[in-house]
């Protein structure tokens, strides 16, 4: 049996590099014991926390440890509107010691302290200890997402004529928001900039058709893999096969920065999407289930 010597709990605003390595350290042993996948969005994490200082006021890491060893995180991430999404993992030598709780209790303890209403707390679909955890907490099933991968070259036809990515500026703030409104019902309180956004490698483009603005895509890498995401087209211009053009010059530019896979996430019940990505040569890898607290 494992024991804790002199454990502590480490709680912070923000991510630094030696905390970074530690968690994605952690990350890997856990995936190799269970085969699952974790959203932690600790790349995201660590751009945004290189241009912004930290705010103790406002907690989102929290870490637990054995002497100097990290055995247990839990993050918080929020990317505007009502939700903060939370996710994390125990050292498989470690389980069974309520660490997990722990950090969850005082994750819990920082959402009341906020303004956002609702908790999402995140599983891989394959993991039967993070699905029982959750729903011990009482939460309800929101929805799913898959992780789709790139297999081979993509199997998709010549671009649309007269469809251009344009990359976005400031002044795009506002029909961002108003698309991710319509795509995905998000509501945001404030504006992501998307100038501020380029400095933390995420690449937003307006797609444009006679220089008119149809529909939208978020590009991202992170080392050798590139994510295509937010993607979307307007109700006026759907059915034409913007959406397959989108896709298609998104993949080119990150293939331009010699990516060696390309990753995009969808919704399970965007039965649309799924068929568009899957004729374009994306496989599902994995499922990530979404469950819901909601404050009185």
């Amino acid at each position: 049996m494992t024991h804790l010597i002199n454990p502590s709990i480490k709680l912070k605003g923000q991510l630094n590099k030696h905390d970074y390595d530690q968690i994605n350290f952690l990350k890997k042993q856990c995936v190799e014991k269970d085969g699952v996948s974790l959203k932690l969005e600790l790349d995201y994490k660590l751009s945004k926390a290189a241009d912004e200082s930290e705010d103790l006021n406002e907690l989102n890491e929290f870490m637990c440890y054995t002497e100097d060893k990290l055995i247990g995180y839990l993050g918080i991430s929020h990317f505007g509107g009502e939700a903060l999404e939370v996710n994390g993992m125990v050292h498989p030598d470690y389980r069974r010691k309520g660490i997990f709780t722990k950090l969850f209790t005082l994750a819990k303890d920082e959402w009341a302290r906020r303004d956002n209403r609702e908790m999402l707390l995140l599983s891989d679909h394959y993991s039967p200890a993070g699905l029982a955890f959750i729903q011990s907490m009482g939460a309800s099933y929101a929805h799913s997402e898959y992780d789709m991968f790139l297999k081979g070259e993509p199997t998709i036809e010549t671009a649309k004529t007269g469809l251009e990515l344009r990359k976005a500026t400031n002044d795009d703030a506002e029909e961002i928001a108003r698309q991710n409104h319509i795509f995905f019902g998000i509501e945001k309180k404030e504006l992501t900039l998307p100038e501020e956004e380029a400095k933390r490698g995420v690449a937003s483009y307006m797609a444009e058709v006679d220089h008119a603005v149809i529909g939208k895509v978020h590009l991202e890498v992170t080392g050798k893999t590139g994510g295509v995401y937010g993607l979307g087209v307007l109700p006026d211009y759907r059915r034409n096969g913007y959406g397959r053009s989108i896709l298609m010059k998104a993949v080119e530019k990150l293939q331009e920065q010699h990516v060696q896979d390309v990753v995009l996430q969808v919704e399970a019940n965007n039965t649309h999407a799924l068929e568009l990505y899957r004729s374009c040569g994306f496989e599902v890898t994995s499922r990530m289930d979404y469950y819901k607290i909601s404050k009185n």
